[in-house]
């Protein structure tokens, strides 16, 4: 009878530690510049994560001192914040699903470059788009140095910029003009406007000015939601694997209470019996 109680407890401190890639997912995004900009999935991610290594460890604590009360209440809470991951999950997946996963290549140029339509009706672009939403976005992203400044310094020539495959996407779609805009390379960061520039949007919004630059042209927020689809469909991934596990610790943990809870109920006929 009290191995099957600490066999619960076990359990129950299985369950809580399931709750650390959960939590390791969302300071994971936390660190990522886009997400940390937009904060969106990261703080629900940390949330349900300290949540269930709270009510593990209560139920740990509920087994090994056989409180059933508090057994009764970390079944609850736990079957909820199941029911809560598993819905984050298909979420995090259905708001991601549809879009382009990746970007398109462009004549005379290594890196790749993203286009805002490959995004249309997604709840992420909404997001985005949301009034004045942008605007904070843009302003956090300008403010990291890793965005912008980075790829200023390392590519000293026209050539070694246009011949960099490992430009990420906030540097291609944010730092520099499209491609298609046909400006003249200073340097990256700095570009020389062609006559015609006015004539797309993406191409008048350029700016000269380090805290401008492409922030403001529709390249860099479909760089942003790539990213962001990218990053989060990996969290996803992890998500839904400590899910699963954590879904079948609790059944083998209420498994492990019915035995346990039936072994006591013997035991003490068994007495009454004698």
């Amino acid at each position: 009878m009290a191995l099957n109680y600490v066999g619960v407890a076990a359990i129950n401190l299985v369950a809580a530690l399931l709750s650390i890639p959960v939590i390791a997912a969302g300071i994971w995004l936390s660190a990522q510049v886009d997400s940390a900009c937009v904060q969106i999935l990261q703080w629900p991610l940390i949330g349900l994560g300290v949540a269930v290594l709270a009510v593990g460890l209560t139920g740990f604590v509920a087994a090994f001192w056989r409180l059933p009360w508090l057994l009764l209440a970390y079944f609850v809470g736990m079957f909820l914040l199941v029911a809560a991951l598993a819905c984050l999950a298909v979420f995090v997946f259905v708001v991601t699903a549809g879009a382009s996963s990746g970007g398109h290549t462009v004549p005379s140029r290594a890196f790749l470059e993203y286009d805002i339509d490959d995004f249309s009706g997604s709840w992420l672009r909404g997001r985005v788009d949301e009034p004045g939403r942008w605007e904070q976005i843009k302003t956090c992203l300008a403010a990291t140095p890793a965005v912008c400044s980075d790829v200023n310094q390392t590519y000293a020539t026209a050539q070694d910029f246009f011949s960099a495959s490992w430009l990420t996407p906030l540097q291609s779609g944010c730092c520099k003009p499209p491609t298609r805009c046909g400006y003249t390379f200073v340097t990256p960061i700095s570009w020389i406007s062609p006559i015609s520039a006015a004539a797309d949007p993406d191409c008048g919004a350029w700016s000269n000015d380090p805290s401008q630059l492409c922030y403001s042209c529709a390249s860099c927020k479909a760089a942003l939601l790539h990213n962001l689809r990218r990053e989060w469909r990996l969290a996803d991934l992890i998500l839904l694997v400590a899910t699963v596990a954590l879904l079948a610790v609790y059944a083998f943990a209420c498994y492990a209470f019915r035995t346990a809870k039936t072994d006591d109920l013997f035991r003490r006929y068994r007495q009454g019996y004698t």
